[in-house]
């Protein structure tokens, strides 16, 4: 993540990692986003996800002060969140950002940079921190436990520690 950010030519590009790192928001989500959804005082949006059923996210202050700075040096009169670096700024979608993440991924040498793994890397960071298996779940999205529990990749240490908390 900080190699990542580290990296970061553009604002917009930070803006957009700290918004997946935080919110564990579907790709797709994020470019559906409007700024007039984002709800800086209560560091929220509402996001339209799967079957089209509402849900709202929670951004930190990271990116919170990242989307602002972003959004400040905009001047365009696009009502998407997301907009293409160059004109006509267009609606940044999906595979813009796809493409995006691989390509900053390949120039700071980190392999794998897609946005499924932002999305995968909250729950597992929730799920580490003690943060309860539904309350990720409806974080996520996701209709059936089942699939939250696929998302969190349960760590050795963490199980050792809560054998020794639980168990003895």
């Amino acid at each position: 993540m900080e190699k990542l950010r580290d990296d970061c030519k553009e604002l917009r590009n930070l803006a957009i990692i700290d918004m997946l790192n935080s919110t564990g928001m579907r790709v797709g989500e994020l470019g559906n986003l409007d700024i007039a959804e984002i709800d800086f005082e209560e560091r929220e949006c509402v996001v339209l996800g799967k079957g089209d059923k509402e849900r709202i996210v929670y951004f930190d202050a990271r990116t919170k002060l990242h989307l602002k700075k972003y959004l400040n040096t905009r001047t365009d009169k696009n009502p998407a969140l997301f907009v293409s670096i160059r004109n006509p700024h267009k609606r940044l979608l999906a595979g813009g950002v796809e493409i995006m993440l691989k390509k900053m991924g390949e120039e700071c040498d980190v392999h794998h940079v897609h946005p499924h793994k932002f999305r995968r890397t909250m729950a597992t960071t929730a799920i580490d921190k003690g943060m309860p298996i539904e309350q990720v779940q409806r974080l996520l999205g996701h209709e059936k436990i089942d699939t939250t529990l696929h998302y969190a990749m349960v760590k050795q240490s963490n199980v050792k520690s809560a054998h020794r908390k639980y168990i003895g």
